[in-house]
């Protein structure tokens, strides 16, 4: 099983970007940045790709699958 990881939000403030900068940035409100960096809401391809240019990383930086190891007890 494997779950989306984002560090988005470390990405951002390392950047000197605040949710509003780069929501303006990408053509989004700020509030979907928020959910995002929160994990409610995931972005789509063009958005991430979109984020990532404008953080100027790429969407692997901001975005991962992280594997969780499941142990099953009989």
């Amino acid at each position: 099983m494997a779950e989306l990881h984002n560090t988005l939000k470390a990405h951002r403030t390392e950047k000197g970007f605040t949710q509003a900068l780069l929501a303006e940035a990408v053509g989004v409100s700020r509030k979907s940045i928020n959910t995002i960096e929160n994990r409610v809401f995931t972005p789509s391809t063009l958005l991430a790709l979109q984020i990532a240019d404008a953080l100027e990383c790429s969407v692997h930086d901001i975005l991962r699958e992280r594997r969780l190891i499941c142990s099953s007890q009989y």
